[in-house]
């Protein structure tokens, strides 16, 4: 028997080891340090009151990273540990997520391949509401010369102006919420043709867009690039509407590696 409760008071490192545990064996494995899933959930509106968590005496063994924005909720992650799986855990979670969640809808992701998780929340009554593209770009190192990161840095960036910019809705990880509120710093360069949000630590770009009548003139390869030579890390472009077709165009000839492709799920809560 497991013990469901909220995770209030359950400290991030022992949320990473149960998290590193559940995703070791996805189709994007997972082997996050603790501050970068702190840093992760916490930009994405986390809330432990509201998260819940399946215990085995004192060990996290499944778990459901709620976050809260408005009337929406969002689910930041759910899974269970290996040694704890085929036992039900993953419904309990979420039946208890969507029992108690002070939200008229909740929002989720799932890999497209993982067939098993999209099963469990249709189940639940979540439906497709849209299907994204993930990406990832690295510059090879040696072509990470200092002209590359010439691209003006724009302090105090108007990301609502660069938002605009988007041909679709942004996803709820790279919404403008999101990233103010972001612990870690991030970075924007461009100018008023077209601009990219950043964060050099981890690689992570949550929005990247050029004005449609700038479009076609390489600003976006230039920015990619300029990004990359100033990251950390290999560049990650998660969750980007597949509508946005384009898109996938500027990516592929730009260089860069398609990863996974998400659906967005989503449940109507009601009033709670």
């Amino acid at each position: 028997m497991t013990d469901i409760r909220p995770l209030t008071g359950v400290s991030f490192e022992a949320m990473t080891e149960a998290f590193n545990d559940a995703f070791s064996d996805y189709d994007i494995p997972a082997n996050y340090s603790v501050e970068y899933l702190t840093n992760l959930v916490t930009r994405r509106g986390y809330r432990p009151d509201l998260a819940v968590g399946a215990f085995d005496g004192d060990r996290l063994v499944g778990f459901v990273f709620n976050c809260l924005d408005g009337d929406a909720a969002y689910n930041s992650g759910t899974g269970v540990v290996r040694s704890h799986r085929r036992l039900g855990i993953a419904r309990e979670l979420m039946e208890r997520s969507i029992e108690t969640l002070p939200a008229k809808r909740s929002i989720l992701e799932a890999i497209e391949s993982n067939y098993r998780a999209i099963a469990l929340y249709r189940s639940l009554g979540f439906e497709e509401a849209r299907r994204f593209q993930c990406w990832t770009y690295a510059l090879p190192m040696e072509d990470r010369r200092p002209r590359l990161s010439t691209a003006r840095e724009l302090a105090n960036a108007d990301l609502e102006a660069i938002a605009a910019n988007a041909d679709m809705p942004l996803s709820w990880q790279n919404s403008l919420a999101s990233i103010r509120r972001a612990r870690e710093p991030y970075v924007v360069l461009g100018d008023d043709d077209g601009a990219i949000v950043f964060f050099p630590a981890t690689g992570d770009v949550p929005l990247i867009a050029v004005r449609r009548d700038a479009r076609r003139q390489g600003i976006g390869s230039r920015l990619l690039a300029a990004a990359a030579s100033r990251s950390a890390k290999a560049l990650r472009i998660m969750n980007i509407d597949v509508r946005e077709e384009g898109f996938a165009a500027f990516m592929s000839a730009a260089g860069a590696t398609p990863l996974v492709r998400q659906l967005e799920m989503v449940r109507t809560l009601g009033d709670q």
